[in-house]
């Protein structure tokens, strides 16, 4: 008689009562596991998965966690890397979000029992880290904060369209496509553009104010450089004309920082003029994906009461992570920034000593991303290895993701922390010929 493997194939609850089937279930959900439960005992009908190792199979096919995203060692030595998610939260600000991830008091007053103001230790903090701003506003992200802007400025009270005044060399595209002429379009706001590409006085926005003149709008360019025959107007000239001035410095640097002298500072910019500052927190902050509004007191009170404020608002993940990286140890976009290169490279060395002969310690250049000061090198050092391991490193677990310079495959230790560094020796391990 024909050994028939679908009278072998165990049912499907006895699988799912495996013990370790069960405790998986309770992680992932049951659904889930049931789902690839069902997928494997198809296959041992069909004779393509021994009966005997359902389980196990069923076992190896179960994602690691509830979620498809993956986790990721950044060896770009690009610090804020878009596709990667930008900043990598601290640890400090890991532990919020999961203290704030059940009922917290997030709009409540404990002590009274009643309702209280929202998120009042996370704009606390960020009140205390820019003090030069008389209110500070935090949304769901940088545009929607330069969106909030355009939506509370740039309507009269009837709803009349009024105009944004800007340099044609500031109307900047950002990620994915969206500009931000379009994005102020898109809210009603009429864009009065001054100046040419590469040049603009402030003759040309004094010329351009008029009755409709909401406020002045100066935008700092993300990820590229005019340079050659150029001139701009500086904050300070912009806030002699008399209207709001709005100054969008996209990175969210709050202080000056001595590797990136010329990137834009919210306090800089605030003492030079600035009504209003916006910028992501995401980026060089080193926080969570997140909007700044800091400013006048009154403005950003005008800004929090108008209604479309409601549609930006932030969650108490976010407001519990942003108050760690403001108040917690170094995140690990400034310690990236701080890092020195003759460490980082005693560092390669010391792993490629550990790796043998596939890989070697070199010297390299990272940079900022995330639209942060485009065309500053930060000098670091790297792991080089053979170009053909860049793809099994990338399908790994943890995945690695490196760059391929002058045929060689560079990990860059400026945006890994020292506390992975086994784990990056054990990934190139596990590939390596």
């Amino acid at each position: 008689m024909t050994d028939d493997p679908r009278r072998r194939t165990p049912r499907t609850d006895a699988v799912l009562a495996d013990p370790a089937v069960a405790a998986a279930a309770v992680r992932l959900g049951r659904a889930r596991v049931k789902g690839i439960v069902v997928e494997v005992l198809d296959e041992c009908r069909t004779g393509a998965v021994p009966p005997q190792d359902a389980v196990a199979v069923v076992l190896d096919r179960l994602p690691a966690a509830a979620t498809t995203l993956r986790r990721v060692v950044n060896a770009t030595g690009v610090v804020v890397h878009t596709n990667l998610g930008r900043a990598p939260l601290s640890a400090a600000a890991v532990e919020a979000v999961a203290r704030a991830a059940g009922a917290t008091d997030v709009e409540m007053d404990l002590a009274s029992g009643r309702r209280g103001p929202r998120g009042t230790g996370a704009l606390a903090a960020l009140a205390a880290a820019v003090p030069d701003a008389g209110g500070v506003h935090v949304v769901n992200n940088g545009a929607a904060a330069l969106a909030l802007v355009a939506c509370a400025l740039g309507q009269t009270e009837m709803g009349r369209a009024r105009e944004a005044v800007i340099a044609r060399g500031e109307l900047v595209e950002i990620g994915d496509g969206f500009r931000i002429p379009e994005l102020l379009e898109s809210l009603g706001v009429r864009l009065r553009e001054v100046g040419t590409t590469n040049r603009v006085r402030l003759a040309d926005y004094e010329a351009a104010l008029g009755a409709d003149t909401a406020f002045v709008l100066k935008v700092h360019p993300s990820n590229f450089r005019v340079e050659g025959f150029t001139s701009a107007v500086s904050v300070a000239e912009l806030a002699s004309l008399g209207v709001p001035l709005v100054v969008d410095i996209g990175s969210g640097l709050l202080a000056p920082h001595p590797r990136l002298p010329d990137e834009p500072d919210a306090a800089t910019v605030l003492r030079a003029g600035a009504d209003l500052v916006t910028a992501s927190g995401d980026k060089l902050l080193g926080g969570p994906q997140c909007g700044l509004l800091l400013g006048e007191a009154g403005l950003v009170q005008r800004l929090r009461r108008h209604p479309f404020a409601r549609a930006l608002r932030v969650d108490k993940l976010t407001l519990a992570a942003l108050e760690a990286t403001l108040t917690g140890p170094v995140p690990p976009v400034p310690a990236a920034l701080a890092a020195r290169p003759e460490e980082l490279l005693a560092r390669a060395t010391r792993l490629a000593r550990q790796l043998g002969g596939v890989a070697s310690a070199v010297p390299s250049q990272g940079r900022v991303g995330g639209g942060g000061a485009p065309g500053v090198p930060l000098p670091s050092a790297a792991l080089a290895l053979p170009a053909a391991l860049a793809a099994p490193l990338r399908l790994g677990d943890p995945a690695v993701v490196g760059h391929v310079h002058d045929g060689r495959l560079h990990l860059d230790l400026l945006t890994v922390p020292e506390e992975l560094d086994e784990v990056l020796v054990e990934a190139v391990r596990r590939v390596a010929p």
